[in-house]
């Protein structure tokens, strides 16, 4: 096991070109949750030692309802990450959000069919985290920071609105977030979220705006394509703005995030369960007494 990495970074293969990244191993983990999408890679960027997890998977070969979001997030937090950022491509679904920008949301909104279990616990003791805040306000005002610097046009707070997937919107469902103000639309990071809070880990989301969705009227429907040709586009931004925001984080010492176990274990100690125990000792050892 390497030297823990404090900074994990989560999205596409193409994160894995970043200039200046140097490799030091993959790690492949087996965690209690199952296997992670893939190997963690491991290495130095920015001068701090990172872990990149490719959310699909190389070669991208996991839908989003077959992301194993308990396992990744668990393997972070055993290679000892305090923070993460994740890079997502998104739609669009307001004017002002052109393909090419970046938004910083801050709040989610769940429109999936409880397609996989949210929460490490269970099985003998339950926790309930607070998630009025859902991404660290700390970790994305560095990240916004970074990315103003890298010269993109970026916009912090917003709505993210996670969908089942794998098929885009209906014309319909479009029109409906758009007309409740929502941000953006994608299909994978509220799990991550929910996940890396119970986790005590910092996150916050990096979306990279592919398209307008399929709710404005003067632009063609989302296809693969479309999203394809812009994330091409948006990889060599998402590089610069993970180089300089690195350095950043790694400054910031600690946030809320970190403590969120400390008043959400419900079950008192005495009644939990050896085996479920052994099986969260990563997120719940230093809270026993």
């Amino acid at each position: 096991m390497p030297s823990s990495p404090l900074i994990g970074l989560v999205g596409g293969s193409g994160l894995y070109q970043l200039g200046g990244f140097s490799l030091h191993e993959e790690v492949r983990l087996r965690t209690p949750f199952g296997d992670p999408s893939d190997a963690y890679v491991i290495g130095e960027l920015a001068g701090q030692q990172v872990a990149f997890l490719p959310r699909h998977g190389r070669g991208h070969r996991l839908l989003p309802s077959e992301l194993p979001h308990r396992a990744n997030i668990f393997g972070f937090k055993e290679l000892g990450v305090k923070w993460i950022i994740s890079v997502s491509a998104v739609g669009s679904l307001q004017q002002q959000f052109a393909p090419g920008d970046v938004v910083l949301p801050d709040q989610f909104f769940d429109r999936t069919k409880g397609r996989q279990p949210d929460t490490f616990f269970g099985e003998g003791i339950v926790a309930h985290i607070a998630f009025g805040e859902p991404v660290s306000l700390e970790l994305q005002s560095a990240i916004f920071d970074a990315a103003k610097e890298s010269g993109a046009r970026v916009t912090k707070d917003g709505t993210y609105v996670n969908i089942e997937g794998p098929a885009f919107s209906t014309r319909a469902e479009s029109l409906s977030y758009q007309k409740s103000g929502f941000s953006v639309v994608g299909m994978t990071n509220l799990i991550e979220a929910k996940l890396a809070r119970e986790a005590e880990i910092a996150y916050a989301t990096v979306a990279m705006v592919t398209d307008y969705d399929c709710w404005h009227p003067e632009h063609d429907q989302v296809t693969v394509d479309m999203v394809v040709s812009c994330l091409q586009k948006n990889t060599a931004l998402a590089q610069k703005i993970l180089v300089a925001a690195i350095p950043r984080v790694a400054k910031l010492g600690t946030a809320k995030a970190h403590s969120a176990l400390e008043f959400a274990i419900m079950t008192p100690q005495s009644h939990w369960p050896e085996h479920t125990v052994k099986k969260l000792s990563p997120l719940i050892e230093k809270y026993k007494k």
